[in-house]
């Protein structure tokens, strides 16, 4: 049997390379195969550090029986929803219409054209819980096939029908010019309806979501707002959700009090949560361990997650086949480990600080949450003993590492980075770009990964704007503005739906898709609006464009970002929630903010590193913007509107103009 995946770009497929199920990659060979045979696809879709995924494979593709099976009466292809996000859109909507939810894995049957008829996630070796065991699904499928096939195409039909509906949403919505007050309002009232006693915006499972806490930080006099953000920052950091010894977040809590996580750390996690730690520093002012949350997240991403040429993509949940094991504890561990290393007089501190004495328990092991009233930043005097785990720690099984580098999440990184203005972050984000740039564009294309496989996606290339433009406005070097520009340019040439050259036209367009223009290996070309995880395609690139054209004042980026944001205006009145990161773009929208800086960069301007100005861009260096035109050097202008206050010449005047911007500024 062939191993087709042996040689995949992606760690996710080799890993079901040995697998007795004879998988296909996505490919038009594998449909024309199922056609030649006139056979049904499988369709299993996850990602290298999903831990269902997982197991899912160990009960049954990794079963010669199962196997046996698929190989006679199916082709089974393997996607990873990392490299190709545009399949995985598509093909989640189907599960969503037919299960009413979705995850991962996902399993979708379908025709050898590619419409699907049958669609879940998970499935268990057995009868389970009112889900059908995975073998009795497959034999009721192959029977539907041979003797009910009209009832199939039936399915086939509606399930398509959905499809339809779901990826053109943003066509049938009537383009709305939104109030950006109107819409932050009702977005802010509805997440302070929604928080809870232990912070975070829904039940059990509770998923960290930066935008929901950016949206209060927008509105932080709101009643109820800061204490929502505090509630929420402060759980997320000082339970388990928060790797304390090794740094960094876990994906999810599966419990409603951030005590038991999900254990895959992923990168986008750990780029947005530390970029919203350091925004909320910023509003809330005072307490400094909210920075220090950043700070550690960003360190331990560089240590954890750098492959050289980028950063890799997430470290699995599951280390030696048991999840957790590489990050859980028994107190005869902990005890065993310090003694060993000559620091017997530091275990009870160690123990009590990590509340290894009353820490909510997994398979029988103990997961370090702080106690309260402890610092977030370990004293000096337990640092021995906290080296001294880590150390312990590394010398366990790891966890696997998908080491593909995604644009999308290496441009998050930079930004994050870029915002924390430590000099080892921004000298970090510049390698980073550096590296991007070598291998994700070759002259042509832009790719999604690395391996230059996928080619990539709308949101790919509005997050590596965003990362330029943090990136110009932290340097003032004027190359990252010029590569933003091209690749504006790219996206409305090759994303735009609709003429996306001629200024008078933009605003009969009709957004971004998901793909590019010569991806045609899908049956639908699928649009992105709603934030999950991480933002949809149209409000990154809401934000994207927002930013450029508040720096460069180009009429054709103002034009793309006001039909961007007519466009889904309606969602956002209609149904903030599912639009959250859109929202929290439109002030950069409409009423952006221009801090002007003309030549080199007084060394007093480091009071706005420290200060949160929302709504607002850097406009620096030589010549990259027409708002440098005519402006005095050693001096900087505060601009709001088209106007400019009259320019500050030393600290304390430009003190009193940013609190006159309503700027909170970190003394």
């Amino acid at each position: 049997m062939p191993r087709r995946l042996a040689t995949s770009s992606s760690a996710y497929l080799r890993q079901h390379a040995d697998n007795p199920v004879d998988w296909w990659e996505w490919s038009d060979e594998a449909f024309d195969e199922a056609k030649r045979r006139n056979v049904p696809v499988f369709l299993s879709v996850g990602y290298a550090a999903c831990h269902w995924c997982h197991v899912m494979a160990h009960e049954s593709f990794e079963d010669p029986v199962v196997a046996d099976f698929l190989n006679e009466h199916f082709v089974s292809i393997k996607v990873d929803r990392e490299e190709r996000p545009d399949v995985d859109a598509i093909y989640m909507t189907a599960t969503q219409a037919v299960s009413g939810h979705g995850g991962w894995p996902m399993s979708v049957f379908m025709f050898p054209d590619g419409r699907p008829f049958m669609a879940g996630t998970y499935y268990p070796p057995v009868d389970r819980h009112g889900a059908p065991g995975f073998p009795r699904l497959l034999h009721a499928l192959h029977d539907a096939w041979n003797s009910q096939q009209a009832l199939l195409v039936d399915q086939a039909e509606q399930i398509e029908r959905a499809i339809a509906h779901e990826i053109t949403v943003v066509d049938r919505i009537l383009p709305h010019s939104p109030s950006r007050h109107e819409v932050e309002a009702l977005l802010v009232t509805d997440l302070l309806g929604r928080c809870d006693g232990e912070g975070g915006f829904s039940p059990a499972p509770k998923f960290p979501r930066p935008a929901f806490i950016t949206a209060l930080l927008h509105h932080i006099d709101t009643p109820g707002a800061r204490e929502a953000i505090e509630r929420t920052l402060n759980a997320m950091c000082r339970r388990g959700l928060y790797d304390h010894l090794g740094g960094g977040f876990a994906r999810y809590s599966v419990d409603g009090e951030w005590h038991v996580p999900h254990f895959e750390q992923m990168l986008s996690d750990q780029a947005l949560l530390a970029a919203v730690y350091l925004h909320a520093h910023r509003a809330v002012g005072g307490d400094s361990q909210w920075r220090d949350v950043a700070l550690r997240t960003l360190d331990a991403m560089m240590s954890r997650f750098w492959l050289g040429n980028g950063f890799a993509s997430s470290l699995d949940a599951d280390a030696g086949g048991h999840e957790g094991r590489h990050v859980t504890w028994t107190v005869d561990e902990v005890r065993e480990t310090l003694v060993t290393a000559g620091l017997e007089h530091l275990v009870i501190p160690i123990v009590q600080r990590y509340s290894f004495d009353r820490s909510r328990v997994f398979e029988g092991r103990l997961i370090p949450t702080l106690r309260d009233g402890e610092p977030f930043t370990p004293p000096t005097e337990l640092m021995p003993a906290i080296d001294a785990l880590v150390q312990a720690r590394d010398r366990r099984v790891q966890p696997g590492r998908d080491e593909k580098v995604v644009l999308e999440w290496n441009a998050m990184a930079i930004v994050a980075l870029v915002a924390s203005g430590e000099p080892r972050h921004l000298t970090c984000a510049v390698t980073t770009w550096d590296s991007l740039l070598e291998s994700h564009w070759d002259g042509n294309h832009w790719w999604r990964t690395d391996a230059r496989t996928a080619v990539a996606t709308s949101a790919d290339l509005a997050w590596f704007m965003r990362a330029g433009l943090a990136l110009y406005q932290a340097t003032g070097t004027d190359a990252f503005l010029h590569t933003v520009s091209d690749i504006a340019s790219e996206l409305r040439t090759h994303y735009w739906d609709g003429n996306s050259e001629d200024l008078s036209l933009i605003k009969d367009g009709r957004g971004f898709y998901t793909t590019r223009d010569n991806v045609t290996d899908l049956a639908w070309r699928p649009k992105e609006i709603f934030d999950g995880a991480v933002p949809a395609s149209h409000s990154i690139a809401t934000h994207a464009f927002a930013e450029l054209a508040a720096i460069t004042a180009n009429p054709i980026d103002r034009a793309t970002t006001e039909r961007l944001v007519d466009l889904v205006g309606g969602m956002a009145r209609e149904h903030p929630s599912a639009v959250p990161d859109f929202i929290n773009a439109l002030g950069i929208a409409q009423q952006p903010r221009q801090i002007v800086i003309p030549g080199p960069t007084p060394d007093w301007a480091d009071v706005l590193r420290r200060s949160h100005i929302p709504h607002s861009v850097i406009v620096r260096g030589d010549g990259g913007s027409p708002l440098l035109e005519g402006r005095r050097q050693g001096a900087i202008y505060l601009c709001e509107g088209g106007t400019c206050q009259l320019p500050a010449r030393n600290h304390d005047e430009l003190i009193a103009q940013l609190r006159e911007f309503g700027t909170v500024v970190e003394q």
